[in-house]
């Protein structure tokens, strides 16, 4: 069997090239040594003046981390197609020769990352370098939220309701195993979905409601290019028309209209927006009892044309980085749901580019 060389794998490269390589793509438009100032902060190496090896290039462990949200991969899967793939290899800058992060190396990073709260600081240092290539926050912004499927928890109903009340179940506090593999944040809700038709081609009366555990990720982007802007995760069961107020408003975008479905219309955020500046294109609720009155029917469609944007985006990364929080706990909830958004916004900023440079 013929042993490869070094014109083989060039060869081999160039064809990954000319296949469309996002990767490659990736690599030559977004500069990851933005992010080196951030990481180095947040990992607090030590200056190694007691020996010892080396830690790997933040940089280069960053860049795993994307892998891994990108293609959905466990650590340990991670871990082999680094080794097996030539075109992770190039995108990470790795030799054939060169030492490549075991799993345990690549949950350790992510780890330290987590408990430092660095994802916010990441997602804000990408976000500027999308606003310095003049992809700036324009046309009004668009709220709204999904939920992220968490594995699910079997309580009793007393420790339901010791988690509720926020306090740890007296029959947990004695076995820190037991507790390690227990998540206390996330929460139990419905889920809400259009019902389907029956054998006679009728719908039921009402829509299902399905339960669902897990998390629910809040997002605003901006509607002139449809980037993330500002992102929450909280529990499953939050109610959506707080995080408005709290946390999802983006003051920085160039035009004041905020577009969102029915759950973000209350009259304290009707009130807040007004006295803010923003202009409210939230949904009107059907009034209780009533049927809906036929010119709010047709502003809630005008509505929809343009809110409807924001749901390319959960779909986006549920279908292309499957996105699920397969870890335990808020905190390392929010470093899987933020690294989801930061490579989002970096897959759409390739799209941007690549069509302002009409290829």
């Amino acid at each position: 069997m013929k042993q490869p060389d070094f014109f083989d794998v060039e060869e081999r490269l160039t064809r990954l090239s000319g296949l469309g390589n996002q990767l490659e793509t990736c690599f030559r438009t977004v500069n990851f040594e933005a992010f080196r100032t951030d990481l180095d902060k947040n990992l607090a190496y030590s200056d190694r003046s007691k020996g010892g090896r080396p830690p790997f290039d933040p940089v280069l462990m960053f860049k795993i981390l994307v892998i891994q949200t990108l293609n959905n991969l466990s650590d340990d899967r991670t871990e082999y197609l680094i080794n097996d793939r030539l075109s992770f290899m190039r995108f990470l800058g790795l030799g054939h020769s060169d030492r490549v992060p075991n799993a345990k190396t690549i949950w350790l990073f992510r780890e330290r990352l987590t408990e430092a709260g660095a994802i916010q600081q990441l997602f804000e240092r990408f976000d500027a370098t999308l606003r310095n290539a003049g992809y700036l926050p324009m046309s009004g912004q668009i709220l709204d939220a999904t939920l992220v499927a968490a594995p699910k928890q079997r309580n009793t109903n007393g420790e339901k309701e010791d988690l509720r009340e926020g306090r740890i179940p007296q029959d947990w506090q004695d076995k820190p195993a037991k507790l390690s593999h227990k998540d206390r944040h996330a929460r139990w809700t419905l889920k809400f979905t259009k019902a389907k038709r029956q054998d006679d081609g009728t719908l039921p009366a009402t829509d299902l409601a399905i339960p669902f555990f897990g998390y629910k990720s809040h997002v605003s982007i901006d509607r002139k290019f449809r980037l993330i802007r500002k992102w929450k995760t909280t529990d499953a069961a939050v109610s959506d028309g707080a995080r408005l107020r709290e946390d999802l408003l983006d003051k920085t975008n160039t035009a004041s209209t905020v577009w969102a479905d029915t759950a973000y219309r209350s009259k304290a955020n009707e009130d807040f927006m007004e006295k803010e500046g923003f202009v409210s294109k939230v949904h009107t609720k059907k009034p209780h009892l009533k049927p809906m009155p036929r010119h709010i029917q047709r502003s809630n469609a005008g509505k929809s044309v343009i809110r409807s944007r924001v749901e390319h985006v959960f779909a986006d990364q549920k279908s292309q980085t499957g996105l699920f929080v397969r870890t335990v706990g808020i905190t390392r909830a929010t470093m899987r749901i933020g690294l989801a958004n930061i490579v989002y916004n970096m897959r759409r900023f390739l799209f941007l580019e690549k069509l302002n440079a009409g290829t």
